[in-house]
């Protein structure tokens, strides 16, 4: 049975809004985001200590980012503007965590001055750690990549032949080339999966994590401090997809933990499941074209929000003011990027769609403006938040031709 997809506002209010911010722009509800990072932080609360690094590359807006640091979240960054974005809205000290790979020296000077988690990606930056920060850090993390424990993952791929991560091997040899260099406090980190909504997933994460750890710390005499479970959490994109139940995910994860004897503190970097459903790309019709098949034109494309076009991914779509109308025609909704991916939805059966209409894009809180470009010249869209008290604030503007040609 489908779940019916609904919005915290309707075509009056997105109208209204309209008026003084023209179409597309992405319109971020405070009550969604807030809401889904106490029930996130809740799940895990049985683990003292408990963190989550919020992705910020899944949603780099700073007032974004303000609110979840008010939740308590801390920021989890992989280049030095999102360590400085982090710095400028007060996230800062072991609140970040430093994951990144073919990392440049800047970035991890930029860490270690915050006080940053650092997370290192592969064994050999031993010596580049120390030439440029001029020792290592009293506290480091390794990320482990399991290889062949998992099975394929359409978004990150096999393990075995992804870029991220040390082998089970090199997380030994790791780990005593730290100890030996002088480092006191250890962290050990995972993140190979994306978009994952069965539960059994994350159980296995914990109890195949939680069993490394105890044979590292047996067999090299060390404490690790910390497991980073990574990310991965997914959201039902689509009406018929059952959503993830977080509490199941934390409980189970509490047994394992229990299980193992473990006395150490969890953390997670999850971005899409913290944010995705917050977020809305609206967007106005303004063309419509039959030729072999109905396409819908609106005035958002591809580089307001590659998804679809980039993954196929499914991004459900409302008419507003037609929510309640049954589906009358199949069509593709389709931006006006020089490229046939762009499409926002292929055979998509909606209402009767009118020159002039709104449609709501919905989940597009993560990894929406985030990875937004200006092919074909394009210019990137506004940001708005609704707020708890039902005002809208612009959190980001409209980019304008100005700002197009200010670095030639």
């Amino acid at each position: 049975m489908e779940r019916m997809k609904t919005l915290p506002f309707d075509r009056d209010f997105v109208e209204k809004v309209a008026q003084q911010h023209p179409t597309p722009f992405y319109l971020y509800d405070e009550r969604t985001l807030r809401r889904t990072a106490r029930n996130f932080i809740d799940a895990f609360a049985w683990n003292a200590g408990f963190r989550e690094y919020f992705a910020v590359k899944a949603n780099p807006n700073p007032a974004i980012l303000d609110i979840l640091r008010t939740e308590d979240f801390g920021g989890d960054c992989s280049s030095l503007p999102e360590l400085v974005l982090c710095e400028r809205v007060g996230i800062t000290g072991e609140n970040i965590m430093f994951t990144a790979n073919n990392t440049p020296a800047a970035e991890y000077i930029k860490a270690q001055q915050l006080g940053a988690v650092i997370n290192l990606d592969d064994i050999s930056h031993f010596n580049y750690l120390e030439k440029h920060l001029g020792s290592l850090p009293e506290l480091l993390s390794f990320r482990w990549n399991p290889g062949n424990l998992r099975e394929v993952q359409s978004v990150i791929g096999n393990p075995v032949e992804a870029k991220y991560g040390l082998t089970t091997e090199q997380m030994f040899e790791a780990y005593k080339l730290a100890k030996q260099r002088g480092v006191k406090r250890f962290g050990l980190h995972t993140m190979i999966a994306s978009n994952m909504l069965q539960p059994e997933f994350f159980r296995f994460t914990a109890k195949t994590g939680f069993e490394l750890i105890t044979e590292i710390e047996r067999q090299l005499d060390i404490q690790i401090e910390f497991f980073n479970l990574g990310g991965g959490f997914g959201i039902a994109y689509r009406p018929d997809q059952i959503p993830l139940d977080i509490h199941r995910v934390g409980a189970d994860i509490q047994e394992e933990y229990d299980n193992a004897k473990m006395s150490l503190k969890l953390c997670t970097e999850s971005g899409r499941f913290i944010a995705a459903e917050c977020g809305t790309l609206i967007t106005r019709v303004i063309h419509g074209k039959n030729i072999y098949k109905r396409y819908v034109g609106v005035d958002a494309c591809m580089a307001n929000l590659m998804r679809p076009g980039m993954y196929g991914a499914y991004h459900h779509i409302t008419v507003l003011g037609k929510e309640k109308s049954p589906p009358t025609e199949t069509v593709d909704v389709v931006g006006s990027l020089c490229e046939n991916c762009d499409k926002f939805a292929v055979n998509r059966d909606l209402p009767a769609i009118e020159i002039g209409d709104l449609l709501a894009i919905h989940d597009a809180g993560a990894h929406g403006y985030s990875m937004g470009f200006q092919y074909n010249g394009k210019l990137r869209c506004a940001e708005l938040l609704l707020q708890e008290d039902g005002g809208v604030r612009r959190i980001r503007r409209a980019e304008t031709l100005d700002d197009y040609f200010a670095t030639l």
